[in-house]
């Protein structure tokens, strides 16, 4: 009883280090960031006179959240739909033992040894309307594919969903692949022999025994796309008629470029509700899953 008790008292105390490190540096930093967004601060002098939930109201009001809004939904459906067709069709073409498979797994998974920065920087060059993508339609002859790209407002926030596929798709595809190789062959070649033809396999096998990873692609693109900053930061910046803007590049501005602590703590607060409410089901599904095991 007395080693039991030592050892207790030795894995609390290594514990307790970094429990204060993420009671302090997040949680506290969280609890500060919403006091601040229910004050009065705005300016380099702190006001921390309670408002109640005023700036909340006046943030739905401005033109420019509103387009935030809008663009974050338009990125988050169109970014999670490309990575997750992309990245399982990449995954079934590898499944296939094709010649080469250890190269191509390797060109498809390097653009998440990049950042995002460099990502936005290299995709903006590409998408600038007189070099890159355009220069090689027109020397193809397929000119009608030119577009003014995060230049034209038409496109804007569309453009950064092409970058952002690039560099997540292929981490999608490693997740289904490793779904795949992990289906035992025995089930495709007793529907085979069924009368099932490849795509009724994929579709009434296959995808429901990978239907855990398609709900783990989402929930991490997902909570991605709804902060995402240095994308755009580097790549669009918000563009023209903040067609490429996002809650985090406006939050970005408005605290650290216009000194408006109060109203950039409640952009903050509400990308913290955004990315709970994708989160926080997960983690509950999880532990109920875990617990039922």
């Amino acid at each position: 009883m007395r080693r039991i008790g030592k050892d207790r008292l030795t894995a609390i105390a290594m514990i307790t280090p970094s429990v204060i490190a993420i009671g302090l540096f997040v949680y506290g930093f969280i609890g500060w960031t919403g006091w601040v967004s229910l004050s009065n601060w705005d300016g380099l002098r702190p006001d921390l006179s309670l408002v109640g939930l005023r700036n909340f109201e006046r943030l739905f009001q401005v033109p420019r959240f509103q387009a935030d809004l809008r663009n974050t939904l338009t990125f988050t459906v169109l970014f999670l739909a490309a990575c997750l067709i992309i990245g399982f069709l990449l995954a079934v073409l590898l499944d296939q033992r094709v010649r080469g498979e250890g190269l191509f797994r390797s060109i498809f998974l390097f653009p998440m040894a990049v950042s995002f920065i460099v990502t936005g920087v290299v995709w903006r060059w590409l998408m600038t309307p007189s070099t890159g993508l355009n220069l090689l339609f027109e020397g193809a002859g397929l000119g009608f594919l030119k577009s003014g790209w995060f230049t034209d407002p038409a496109v804007g926030i569309k453009a950064v969903v092409i970058a952002a596929t690039w560099q997540m798709s292929g981490f999608v595809m490693a997740m289904y692949l490793a779904g795949l190789r992990g289906i035992p062959e025995e089930l495709r070649e007793a529907a085979r022999v069924d009368g099932a033809t490849e795509f009724q396999v994929y579709r009434h096998i296959v995808l429901p025994l990978l239907q855990p990873i398609t709900l783990s692609a989402v929930i991490i693109l997902g909570h991605i796309s709804l902060k995402i900053f240095d994308l755009t930061a580097s790549m669009t910046k918000a563009g023209p008629a903040f067609s490429s803007d996002v809650p985090a590049y406006f939050m970005f501005e408005t605290t650290f470029q216009g000194d408006h602590y109060a109203q950039g703590a409640s952009i903050a607060i509400i990308l913290l509700l955004m990315v709970s409410v994708l989160v926080v089901p997960y983690l509950l599904y999880s532990i109920r899953t875990e617990a039922q095991v």
